[in-house]
C-alpha cells in the first residue's frame, strides 16, 4: 500500500463513524414513546453499531490504500 487518499475516501472511517454514532444516540437515551417503540429504537441502534463494526471490519481487510491527510 504506497498510494494514499483523503481520510472521506476510507470506508474504515465512515465505518467507526457508524458505529461511533450509534453509541452516541444510546448513550444520550434516545427515546421514542411508547414502551414498544422504546425497544424497536435499542434494537436499530444495537444493529447499527455492528453494522458500523462490520464495515469498519470490511473497510481494513479490503483496503488498497493509506489514509493520508
Amino acid at each position: 500500500m504506497d498510494a494514499t487518499k483523503q481520510w472521506y475516501q476510507s470506508k474504515t472511517v465512515w465505518g467507526a463513524l457508524v458505529a461511533v454514532a450509534a453509541s452516541v444516540l444510546q448513550a444520550t437515551g434516545v427515546e421514542l414513546a411508547p414502551d414498544v417503540q422504546n425497544d424497536v429504537a435499542d434494537l436499530a441502534i444495537a444493529v447499527a453499531g455492528v453494522v458500523g463494526g462490520a464495515v469498519s471490519i470490511y473497510g481494513r481487510v479490503s483496503a488498497k490504500s493509506l489514509i493520508g491527510r
